[in-house]
């Protein structure tokens, strides 16, 4: 059995295990920061939406790409002064293709535009193709997909709720779902990358996987739990917690085998590629696979235990298990006590002995040490019944003289 395999052994038998739920506190402070610091940048950077949401005009054109090309064709994009231009985004696909993104323009820039960046690429104007999306369209996106994410945390409300037969497990799991969305939406805002389509479906697959990983440890929690309240060996939170150590090493194991093909893939959409739905379908994944193995350990069975733990069963069922620990431990000591009285005691029994011991051997080192033979005084002296004193026998040698 591997090392991982061993320690997963020990937490799931309870032989070793991590306060998950005792540090709470520490993990929804750690939470908290990561929501504010996610919604800071949302507000203040705002999310970059791609062209599918906001509208305008999309150029390709085949060309060798080099060091300079993004700044040749933004300045020639730019030297056309069409209306309502702004400030073109211009990218380059593999080491042959550049895309040059624009505002809406009028029919008449539009084909400017395009004659500007044929002309930089060295190609025939008809060979630069273009395409106009409106902002319309866009808003229907955003709309569909704010409307989807609206059923999908109705849905996972109703079927958590009926599987567990715990509204409280549905809320724990809701508010899980939340943080993940938030967190991941935050990311992309600071990091800078273009909300597409790819996106939308990238937040909602991660809001799946994360859903999957809290059911998992729920289900474990719901068998630890299972007429908890008729004993009175652990309460509400330390059995979640022994929950979430059994599930832990099978969470991770499944996180790392989820973000490293997800990880090779933004790698190539972001370095290799540099635009497209890979990269921005992988950032979305990558972050909310995260998010969400941390909150399904971390926060929502915390919050869980943090709702139960406020019925009224479960405060008895505290009080009771907290009684039964306190009489244990008194329990404990009162039994140490004597035990640590009678080994003190022996102790001293053995060192006084001792002592009697170095006393009546003293006489006969010194005669060892002098070469003669102990003296009649010097040697005990036998007890008879009747509890008078008698002299020893005389030495071997001072016999018969």
């Amino acid at each position: 059995m591997s090392k991982l395999g061993q320690i997963g052994a020990k937490l799931h038998r309870g032989d070793v295990s991590y306060d998950f739920i005792g540090h709470r506190r520490f993990w929804f402070s750690l939470s908290a920061i990561l929501v504010i610091i996610s919604l800071a940048g949302l507000f203040a950077r705002g999310l970059a939406l791609g062209i599918e949401f906001r509208g305008g005009v999309e150029y390709d054109a085949a060309v060798k790409v080099t060091d300079s090309t993004v700044d040749d064709f933004t300045a020639a994009v730019k030297a056309t002064n069409a209306k309502g231009l702004g400030d073109p985004v211009v990218t380059t696909i593999n080491n042959n293709k550049v895309r040059v993104q624009t505002k809406p323009l009028a029919q008449a820039d539009v084909g400017n535009v395009r004659a500007a960046i044929a002309k930089e690429a060295g190609i025939p104007a008809d060979q630069v193709t273009s395409q106009q999306i409106g902002a319309s369209w866009g808003k229907q996106i955003a709309d569909k997909a704010i409307l989807a994410l609206i059923v999908f945390l109705v849905a996972v409300f109703a079927v958590i709720w009926l599987y567990f037969r715990e509204a409280k497990a549905s809320m724990a799991a809701i508010i899980a779902l939340i943080h993940d969305v938030t967190i991941t939406v935050g990311v992309y805002a600071l990091v800078g990358f273009d909300v597409t389509p790819a996106t939308v479906i990238g937040v909602l697959t991660i809001l799946g996987y994360s859903l999957y990983d809290t059911v998992v440890v729920f289900d474990k929690i719901r068998e630890n739990t299972r007429g908890i309240t008729g004993s009175n060996r652990m309460t509400y939170s330390d059995a979640t917690n022994l929950a979430v150590n059994q599930t832990v090493v099978r969470s991770i194991n499944t996180t790392i085998t989820a973000l490293l093909p997800v990880g090779a893939i933004l790698v190539v959409g972001t370095v290799v590629l540099g635009t497209g739905p890979l990269k921005d379908l992988s950032l979305a994944l990558f972050v909310g696979i995260a998010v969400g193995a941390y909150s399904s350990i971390f926060i929502a069975p915390s919050l869980l235990a943090v709702f139960k733990e406020r019925e009224p069963g479960m405060k008895a069922l505290n009080k009771r298990v907290t009684a039964k620990k306190a009489q244990t431990a008194a329990a404990a000591a009162a039994t140490a006590a004597p035990v640590a009285v009678a080994t003190a005691g022996a102790g001293a029994a053995a060192r006084s002995a001792g002592q009697d011991r170095a006393v009546q051997d003293t006489p006969r080192k010194a005669d060892r040490a002098t070469g003669t033979a102990p003296t009649p005084s010097t040697r005990p002296m036998k007890a008879t019944a009747a509890g008078r004193p008698q002299p020893t026998r005389k030495p071997r040698s001072k016999r018969g003289k």
